[in-house]
């Protein structure tokens, strides 16, 4: 059963960068892809960015693209959100989860890490 585990939230303020890693447990050879998702307060869940674990095929939200960067360490079954220029509006609990060959969508989730930025 693999696990995830986040880290590298905080509070940062508009402009600023952060990295946030997501570290798999438990062997990653079942894993297709890996996204990260976002929940701001009161709203639902969104998709961010999405690495394929292969290929390196990378995907990105609209509201992301150019700020944020998606990146993996295959050795280290970590997976990375670099992001920049951050933007009161990204503010949010940042997801990290993981889509399986075996399943059409992400199927083990994190715990989560708050990112807060202020203006």
């Amino acid at each position: 059963q693999v696990q995830l585990i986040e880290s590298g939230g905080g509070l940062v303020q508009a402009g600023g960068s952060l990295r946030l890693s997501c570290a798999a447990s438990g062997g990653t050879f079942s894993v297709y892809r890996m996204g990260w998702f976002r929940q701001a307060p009161g709203k639902g869940r969104e998709f961010v960015a999405a690495i394929t674990w292969n290929s390196g095929t990378t995907l990105y939200a609209d509201s992301v693209k150019g700020r944020f960067t998606v990146t993996k360490d295959n050795a280290k079954s970590t997976v990375y959100l670099q992001m920049a220029s951050l933007k009161p509006e990204d503010t949010a609990v940042y997801y990290c989860a993981l889509r399986p060959y075996s399943n059409q969508g992400y199927d083990t989730w994190g715990q989560g890490t708050q990112v807060t930025v202020s203006s």
